[in-house]
């Protein structure tokens, strides 16, 4: 499915109207995983900005130990900092990434914003080594935005 056809059905899960938020946020990292084959991990994390961490929210894929990531650490925790996306084509080139599984090879985090704050991400994971475009940042960006409407 192209990312065309994905945006109305994201949009669809987010004004689902008997859907907790978690349950959209679920349908949606569920959504991305079966849809788009390169998508292995799909997950949300969450900022605290006092404890300058990262809570791992909904995710669809293998479990992981990282439910808690401070600021500045791996991708996740640099685009808490940074505000900006970051695609890491070849995870094991990349000097400050935390490994969640052997099968990673690629990643990339799209921060999430309401009201011009960042108060989270999606993450992604993938055990291909160099599938995300620019088409991937813009499409994630169109999810990110759709899901900043549940924290409004």
């Amino acid at each position: 499915m192209t990312f065309q056809e994905l945006q109305p059905k994201v949009t669809i899960i987010t004004t689902h109207e008997s859907l907790s938020r978690d349950e959209k946020l679920l349908a949606i990292c569920k959504l991305l995983n079966e849809n788009i084959e390169y998508y292995n991990w799909v997950g949300f994390y969450f900022a605290n900005h006092e404890t300058k961490t990262l809570h791992l929210g909904p995710y669809i894929g293998a479990e992981t130990d990282h439910t808690v990531i401070p600021f500045g650490k791996g991708i996740c925790g640099q685009v808490a900092e940074s505000n900006a996306n970051f695609v890491v084509p070849d995870v094991a080139a990349q000097d400050n990434y935390i490994a969640c599984s052997f099968t990673v090879k690629s990643e990339i985090v799209v921060p999430l914003f309401v009201d011009g704050k960042n108060i989270g991400q999606i993450d992604i994971d993938s055990h291909v080594i160099d599938p995300f475009t620019a088409d991937d940042e813009r499409f994630l960006e169109f999810v990110n935005v759709q899901v900043a409407q549940l924290f409004a």
